[in-house]
């Protein structure tokens, strides 16, 4: 009997325990460790735009607890007069590099003003659209890119809110891609639509960070002083990790394409295919021409997010990098070492003449694709020099340690050091 009570005793405790451990993580200091987004922050923000006619500069991840920012503020009876979108649309689920017309959103009658037209790059907003609003509230998912264009619609939004002595309220965000710096700086010579700021490739900081910088260093062409703030997040820093909720664009499904997204674009200045037009976009890479070297493969389809992808229709032989654990990739970084590997093949058979592609870019004229996305040309020189990824990464290192250096006074969050 003595031995029954003192086994309900241990098993007593053992439950006690549990449920402590359960509340600590239930207590409203454990929550108060969930990041909170900029948009969720409504009593810092909904304030400064009451009796205000709002602009709104947003897509689809405009997300706040599972309702759109626009619906959040006409539930709130803020007078929103026009919708501002980016490339892919306001509802994100337009083609890379389709041009984005103006219309009218279906349910609330709010007219939408593209500031996107293409291979052209971004489209500055007319004096006509910029008469209609007092304040522009941004809420945008980005990935912290130079070359994802998002912020460039940001930026020309900012130059045209200084001249038209408009506000400006940037609800922040945490950059999945945040936690590290990588990449060469952008030589502004190759400035374009994927390219408008002299940042590296992965600049390491959130839209308001990138903002607050891009005004400070005087990048933007502010010909009068701009009334701008920033909400931040709670609870983030750039060692945080953090998994988008939604999409931030059609070609980017999961955490896995955003983080190998650094790494894979500057594929598309190349003959070769990162998946676009498969169910898994920027997670594999390939070309018909290497079927005597890999056996993985993949066939490009004409779909929603690819209406015409590279190499539609063709079977394409490469590396499958979808089963990596996102864990892993997260600690990659930008690895060069894929698109040095690739181009070693092609020119062992003869081809590697044809791996780098030319373009037609509007402000330009015809400019080698790769040197857009790394924003020089000594990076695709040494490729074709046969230098290691390792070696092509050291040229930049110096890049990499001013530019953190010069972004510390701008940062909203703690950020360790290299």
């Amino acid at each position: 009997m003595k031995k029954k009570n003192i086994d309900c005793r241990g098993m007593l405790l053992v439950f006690l325990a549990a449920a402590i451990l359960i509340l600590a993580h239930c207590s409203p200091a454990a929550a108060a460790e969930a990041i909170v987004l900029g948009d969720e922050r409504t009593d810092e923000y909904m304030p400064l735009l009451d009796g205000k006619r709002i602009a709104l500069f947003a897509n689809h991840s405009a997300m706040v607890k599972g309702e759109h920012l626009l619906e959040l503020l006409l539930r709130h009876g803020e007078h929103v007069t026009v919708l501002y979108t980016p490339e892919h649309g306001i509802r994100g689920d337009r083609a890379a590099g389709e041009t984005i017309e103006d219309g009218t959103d279906p349910v609330t009658g709010i007219p939408i003003v593209s500031l996107f037209s293409g291979v052209s790059g971004s489209a500055k907003p007319s004096s006509e659209t910029m008469s209609k609003f007092d304040t522009l509230v941004i809420d945008i998912q980005d990935v912290g890119l130079r070359y994802y264009t998002y912020y460039i619609a940001v930026c020309d939004l900012l130059e045209e809110c200084a001249v038209h002595g408009k506000k400006v309220i940037l609800l922040d965000r945490p950059n999945p891609n945040g936690h590290y710096v990588d990449g060469p700086i952008l030589d502004m010579k190759l400035k374009c639509h994927i390219g408008r700021l002299p940042i590296p490739v992965v600049h390491g900081l959130t839209l308001g960070e990138l903002m607050n910088m891009a005004i400070g260093e005087g990048w933007l062409n502010l010909l009068q002083e701009l009334d701008f703030t920033v909400i931040p997040c709670r609870n983030y820093t750039h060692q945080t990790p953090y998994t988008l909720p939604v999409p931030p664009s059609p070609n980017l499904p999961n955490m896995k394409a955003v983080y190998l997204y650094p790494s894979l674009c500057p594929f598309e200045g190349t003959v070769m295919s990162v998946g676009r037009g498969t169910d898994i976009p920027f997670q594999c890479i390939g070309h018909p021409a290497l079927k005597k070297k890999y056996h993985y493969s993949f066939c490009p389809q004409s779909v929603k997010a690819a209406p015409n992808p590279p190499l539609l229709g063709q079977v394409c032989y490469g590396v499958d990098l979808s089963r990596k654990k996102e864990s892993e990739l997260r600690k990659k970084h930008m690895d060069l070492s894929y698109i040095v590997e690739a181009y070693k093949v092609f020119q062992r058979q003869g081809m590697g003449d044809s791996f780098f592609v030319k373009g037609h870019v509007s402000n330009l004229g015809e400019v080698e694709y790769f040197d857009l996305f790394m924003g020089q040309s000594y990076v695709r020189e040494a490729i074709r020099a046969g230098k290691s990824a390792r070696e092509i990464r050291s040229m930049w290192r110096h890049d990499v340690e001013s530019f953190i250096e010069k972004s510390k006074p701008y940062l909203l969050y703690e950020r360790k050091e290299r």
